[in-house]
């Protein structure tokens, strides 16, 4: 058992290790999107489809030598993808479709590697099963699982900090050929055995805590359940990924956090049954549903920490309940690769659906929605067609416990904890005197459902209306989701998604003329408006104002200018635009050109000659660079934002690097760094120092009148230090940091969130 339990961890560890890895490699070509990792979880999680698609047939239909043989053959040929490292050449030029592009790069450069692991848990497993017909292999699962999550929780915390790209990419080749001596001892084992039909061979007896008879063939219920409970998990997984992406950044920490916790949940699934309660965990599943509609309802007025543990917890409950209820259902090891396969299957069904499908049927973000209402449904089945009394009074317990979780979620967390309790008594106070209508309404509904399922009561005989409980609460649960995308859209005038993320265009004020907008909102982000009446269209608006760091350097600036505009958004710097100037805007999102010439006047409006370079920034930079076209910019702003996530490759030492060798000299680099939830000062006051620049940053908070004009803080960095020291910069700069000031050099190869927190 050692050998196996050895090459099980090895596959899984290098298996898990290898997604971040990637993931952070490509990242900086496709503009740092989210969407290059949920591109790269459906890779992923298709290929373990296939890699357990050929455990199955394999198990199924070849004798054990034979197995061994053709397994021993393609592990030699997967040495062949060494090392793994991506090209150059798979590096976009702009106008490439991006979620294709990556999925055929990473099957040229990772395919049958990645396949080859992806088969090693359930094909090992039914070799053990083969081998230790009296041990149950389920426990070797969890083991796999605890080899993927330590490869999650390593990269972030050790591999990344300590080794660069490269050498992370040699060193995984390194350990695959190791992975391969250990797998081909296996095979060489399994040659050993008689040469009978995989059939007919002893299969070992079911363990306890689940619902299938030792001698039962599965039915097609349980099928389907196999099938659609990692589909909804996989689909949570994704969704809750793509939320903290948008909100933060797209960094492996917030990558490995939902993955870390969906493996997790396998791990303690799939060990015993004792770690799957369905009270407990029906119960925190109800709860998190509930703390998620506020969730959405608020924004960003809930302090990040709250939303990433309440999105966290409930993605674990989530989880909890699907593995919980899979493990419940599992087969005896005669149906093993089976049963694998179709977990496979809803794993790389539900990437589909997050991946491919929902950017063509949704206009923005609503797979969280879905999977947690499908989910909700899917607990009301198991309840009523497998008679869990312990799960429907878990889902009871947390609704009722919405009513003390709603006022908490109100007032957030303090670091004052007197002051919290004071402002929680108030909040709480307030939240019930105005709504108690609304929540004894609920209470009596709550009473009428349970009192109509007639058998909600603490016996242990299950009755079968207790499942209309659940289910009523699943329907209800969807059409708080349906209110609030209504809502959502009360003020959408048009809406797109892509690769890039949601664009929405606001109408407001369209009643009053001197008032009337129109907005551009990229996630939760303004990207700029304008004022439609003809006397306020040319009016500078949203970050960009006159006393904004960028508009005092612009307005400094004299003579004919070159300007390089990182992020289009709706044109609104074209607005400083000057005869005989040149404005040229890097941007990656052809939606967003589309929208700004078609909807707002500031681009044909300038009198200055405006160019669009499409594709990231940095790439295009490179490519300028490489065919010999410095672009002597006289100012470079950087004002690429996706929601409040930050484009880390954008802010690092060597992009940097590029950025300055397109500066004349004396030239300004202006950089956008308001975010709710990081302070970026340090990570640009790093850049400057390691290049020697002076610095001034400005905080910029217009006049309440001038609703027009965002808060904004900029940080200008020049080699010339008499530019930043003139009068409308100087009197307006924050005071420079002292002896005890922190720096945070952000890399390629490492950048660090945690230090940047606010």
């Amino acid at each position: 058992m050692p050998l196996y339990a050895l090459t099980i961890f090895t596959g899984a560890f290098l298996l898990f290790l290898v997604q971040p890895l990637i993931g952070k490699y490509i990242l900086p070509w496709f503009g740092g999107s989210p969407g290059v990792w949920t591109t790269c979880l459906l890779f992923f999680q298709t290929l373990l489809l296939g890699g357990y698609a050929y455990a199955h047939l394999t198990t199924t239909k070849l004798r054990p030598k034979q197995q061994a043989t053709l397994h021993l053959i393609l592990l030699v040929v997967s040495l062949a993808w060494l090392p793994i490292i991506p090209g150059a050449s798979w590096k976009p030029t702009g106008g490439e479709e991006p979620t294709l592009r990556i999925l055929f790069m990473l099957l040229a450069c990772l395919g049958m590697p990645y396949l080859v692991l992806s088969a090693t848990g359930p094909l090992l497993q039914r070799w053990f099963s083969l081998t230790h017909p009296h041990v149950p292999p389920y426990r070797l699962y969890a083991l796999s699982n605890v080899g993927s999550l330590l490869a999650l929780l390593g990269y972030p915390f050790v591999f990344e900090p300590l080794l660069s790209r490269t050498a992370q990419g040699y060193g995984w080749s390194v350990a695959l050929v190791v992975f391969v001596g250990l797998c081909g001892f296996c095979a060489w084992q399994v040659r050993k055995l008689p040469d009978a039909p995989v059939a007919n061979l002893a299969a070992p007896s079911n363990e306890t805590g689940d619902l299938a008879d030792a001698d039962s063939t599965p039915s097609a219920l349980d099928k389907f359940m196999w099938l659609a409970l990692p589909a909804v998990a996989s689909v949570l997984l994704m969704a809750t990924t793509n939320k903290l992406c948008l909100d933060v950044a797209v960094v492996p920490f917030l990558w490995v956090l939902p993955l870390s916790i969906y493996l997790l949940s396998f791990i303690l699934c799939f060990d015993h049954p004792r770690w799957y309660s369905q009270k407990l965990f029906g119960a925190l599943f109800a709860a998190g549903c509930g703390s998620i509609v506020y969730l959405l309802h608020a924004g960003s007025g809930i302090r990040l920490p709250v939303q990433v543990s309440v999105y966290s917890l409930t993605l674990f409950a989530a989880c909890m309940i699907c593995h919980g209820e899979l493990y419940r259902l599992k087969p005896t090891p005669k149906h093993l690769t089976k049963f694998y396969l179709l977990i496979a299957a809803g794993g790389a069904l539900g990437g589909l659906v997050v991946a491919v499908i929902a950017p063509l049927i949704f206009n923005e973000y609503r797979e969280l929605q879905l999977g947690l209402g499908i989910l909700a449904y899917l607990t009301g089945v198991i309840c009523l067609l497998y008679r869990s009394r312990s799960l429907v009074l878990g889902i009871a317990a947390g609704v009722l416990g919405l009513i003390v979780l709603i006022p908490i979620l109100r007032t957030g967390l303090s670091n004052d904890l007197a002051k919290w309790f004071g402002q929680l008594y108030l909040e709480g106070k307030s939240f019930y005197a105005a709504r108690w209508r609304e929540i004894l309404g609920m209470i009596v509904v709550m009473i009428v459902t349970l009192r109509a399922s007639r058998g909600f009561r603490l016996s242990p005989e299950w009755r079968r209306r207790m499942a209309a409980f659940p289910l009523v609460c699943a329907l209800l649960l969807g059409v708080v989701f349906t209110i609030q995308a209504a809502e959502d859209a009360r003020s959408v005038v048009l809406a797109s998604r892509n690769f890039y993320g949601t664009l929405k265009l606001h109408e407001y004020s369209a009643d009053e003329p001197d008032s009337h907008y129109l907005l551009l909102a990229h996630g939760e982000t303004t990207h700029g408006l304008q004022l439609q009446a003809s006397a306020f269209a040319w009016r500078t608006t949203s970050y960009y104002g006159a006393t904004s760091g960028v508009g005092r350097a612009l307005d400094l600036l004299k003579g004919q200018r070159r300007i390089g505009l990182v992020g289009l958004g709706v044109g609104t710097l074209a607005t400083y635009g000057q005869e005989g100037d040149t404005l040229h805007f890097y941007e990656i999102n052809a939606d967003i050109v589309s929208l700004a010439r078609e909807h707002f006047t500031y681009l044909d409006q300038s009198p200055a000659k405006v160019e669009i370079a499409l594709g990231d920034a940095r790439l295009v930079m490179e490519q300028e660079l490489a065919r010999g076209e410095k672009q002597n910019f006289d100012l470079l702003a950087l004002d690429a934002f996706s929601s409040d996530a930050i484009p880390v490759h954008l802010l690092t030492k060597e992009a940097f690097g590029i950025y300055l060798q397109h500066m004349r000299p004396g030239g300004v680099i202006a950089v956008h760094i308001s975010n709710r939830y990081l302070d970026l000062r340090p990570v640009v006051e790093a850049l400057a120092k390691h290049y020697q620049l002076h610095f001034a940053t400005i905080d910029d908070q217009p006049e309440p009148d001038q609703w027009w004009l965002y808060g904004s803080t900029w940080v200008l960095l020049s080699t010339d230090k008499t530019f930043l020291e003139q009068s409308d910069i100087a009197d307006s700069a924050q005071e420079p940091p002292d002896a005890t000031a922190n720096y945070v050099l952000w890399t390629d190869d490492h950048a660090s969130m945690l230090k940047v927190l606010k």
